[in-house]
């Protein structure tokens, strides 16, 4: 089986997010970019079912500026086989939107035919929580959301996830999208003779043009802003006065 593994060059997570003077959008100038910390999980789950005889290679691929490749490199590093890189956007200030996305990951699973698409639920600069839903919407694939274990059993994926009221366990028919959460597991870090030897895996370079997808924005930033300071807090003396307190403020 076959594994692929969708990765997104973003801010890195350390990092504190400074918004243009104009509001025009974030600044990136001079800023650590790093792989989506969904992703790097993501690429660590494929490589654990590589590693346990379920699957035969994992390949990763970036959609966005030429400087993914330091992405997909650090993927490789980790223990992935092969990359592909899309360049669709030659402005690092250009955030493909998730439809165009999945388009562009459909016509690739097309041609790769996985078993199995492992994505990250989400993004940590755009929060849009959509890619893997839409590329199972396009490809006609069961889906499994927000997991924290996985399992491939036959021809099934058993996915646990957290829901409202708890954990919930559900089985998939494969081929299958899973985007993965936080709690399935912690990335391994990347060895210094693995990241040489990533050096020589095989890199493909694409454009948005060679699978047909326009990639034109459809949604326009009005104005970014910083959030709003914190405001202090106040202590209280007792029970009773911070009741009074919340009461005052409309909590209660």
């Amino acid at each position: 089986m076959k594994v692929l593994v969708p990765v997104k060059r973003v801010i890195d997570y350390n990092v504190k997010v400074r918004v243009k003077a104009d509001g025009s959008g974030v600044d990136l100038a001079n800023v650590k970019m790093s792989m989506n910390p969904f992703d790097e999980i993501s690429v660590e789950q494929a490589i654990r079912l590589k590693e346990a005889g379920q699957a035969d290679e994992v390949v990763v691929v970036s959609i966005g500026v030429k400087q993914s490749q330091e992405t997909l490199r650090t993927a490789l590093a980790m223990g992935a086989d092969r990359a592909i890189l899309v360049v669709a956007a030659d402005d690092v200030h250009q955030d493909i939107e998730p439809l165009s996305v999945a388009k562009i990951l459909k016509a690739i699973v097309d041609e790769e035919q996985p078993g199995l698409v492992l994505c990250g639920k989400q993004a940590i600069d755009n929060d849009m929580n959509a890619t893997g839903q839409m590329l199972s919407a396009l490809m006609g694939w069961s889906q499994a959301t927000f997991a924290s274990e996985v399992a491939i059993e036959g021809d099934h994926a058993v996915v646990s996830r957290e829901v409202d009221g708890g954990m919930q366990t559900i089985k998939v028919t494969m081929p299958t999208v899973v985007t993965v959460d936080l709690r399935l597991n912690e990335p391994r870090y990347a060895s210094l003779p693995n990241i040489m030897k990533a050096k020589k895996k095989p890199l493909d370079e694409k454009t948005a043009a060679d699978y047909g997808v326009d990639v034109s924005p459809r949604l326009e930033i009005v104005n970014t802003v910083e959030p709003e300071a914190r405001a202090a807090g106040i202590k209280v003396g007792s029970v009773d006065e911070l009741v009074s307190k919340l009461k005052e403020a409309g909590a209660v």
